[in-house]
């Protein structure tokens, strides 16, 4: 099709898409009733707010290897073309992103084939800001996890364990990174007998606020290989732990659907 052809199209259609936009929300709810499908319980409660748990992707976010993860090339753009697009080239491991099971295994599940009913789940935040603040190689440990079920109850079947750094104050720093005069990163992380120990549950995740499951300065990747190879994912990157409760919301983990994909940029939200 022409580029003309297309700007009229898109010009003339313009009214019936809002038309359309604005008749969506009461076509989904008939759909799903048509279809049986179950609300996650958050939903059918129905949550006060929503919280975004996702950093805006740009070229400036910090990534682990360094190097920009994503660029934004527009190829059409409205005053011209009467639609806007961009091509994009992202590093599937930048910004707010999910590490699938096959990131760092030899055949674990690619991203696409997670199952859905392990990407809706209840969010357990485990506060370790005071150990991060002293030290930026802190890790979380067994012991914050059992300091966890003491005050809130038993991990939940399905859940994900979130490590709560406050590293986000960082971002837009180089502490962020944490990169020493010999490039060694420093920044908070899972111990790996964290992440064995909830593998003994049903947690279905884990999730950082910083830029790897494993602290900064780990050349081994432990908990990367303890976890991921079981099938579990991991969330990296997450935003505003802060602004949720230690226990009762629900993640909501919108991850990409490429085949054969170790991760991606994901848009993460949390039901409170």
């Amino acid at each position: 099709m022409c580029h003309a052809c297309v700007t009229n199209a898109v010009k003339n259609r313009m009214l019936s898409r809002r038309e359309l936009f604005r008749a969506a929300p009461a076509a989904a709810l008939g759909a799903a009733a048509a279809t049986g499908l179950a609300a996650p319980a958050a939903l059918a409660q129905g949550a006060a707010r929503v919280v975004d748990m996702t950093h805006t992707l740009s070229p400036d976010f910090p990534t682990y290897g360094g190097p920009p993860g994503i660029s934004m090339d527009q190829q059409f753009n409205f005053a011209e073309h009467g639609y806007n697009l961009f091509q994009m080239t992202i590093d599937e491991h930048t910004g707010t992103h999910v590490d699938a099971p096959l990131h760092f295994s030899a055949d674990g599940l690619s991203v696409d084939e997670i199952p859905v009913e392990n990407l809706v789940c209840p969010l357990c935040v485990v506060d370790i800001r005071e150990k991060a603040a002293a030290s930026p190689d802190a890790e979380l440990t067994p012991d914050d996890i059992k300091a966890w079920i003491a005050a809130h109850g038993e991990i939940p079947d399905g859940a994900c364990v979130a490590l709560h750094s406050g590293w986000q104050a960082h971002l837009g720093t180089e502490r962020f990174r944490g990169a020493d005069a010999e490039g060694t990163q420093h920044y908070p992380g899972f111990h790996v007998e964290a992440a064995q120990m909830l593998l003994e549950t049903g947690a279905a995740g884990i999730a950082v606020d910083t830029l790897s499951l494993d602290i900064g300065r780990s050349a081994s990747f432990d908990t990367h290989y303890a976890w991921l190879p079981a099938n579990r994912w991991g969330l990296e990157n997450i935003a505003n732990l802060d602004a949720v409760p230690a226990s009762g919301a629900t993640l909501v983990l919108g991850a990409p659907k490429h085949k054969g994909g170790t991760g991606g940029p994901a848009r993460v939200l949390a039901l409170v």
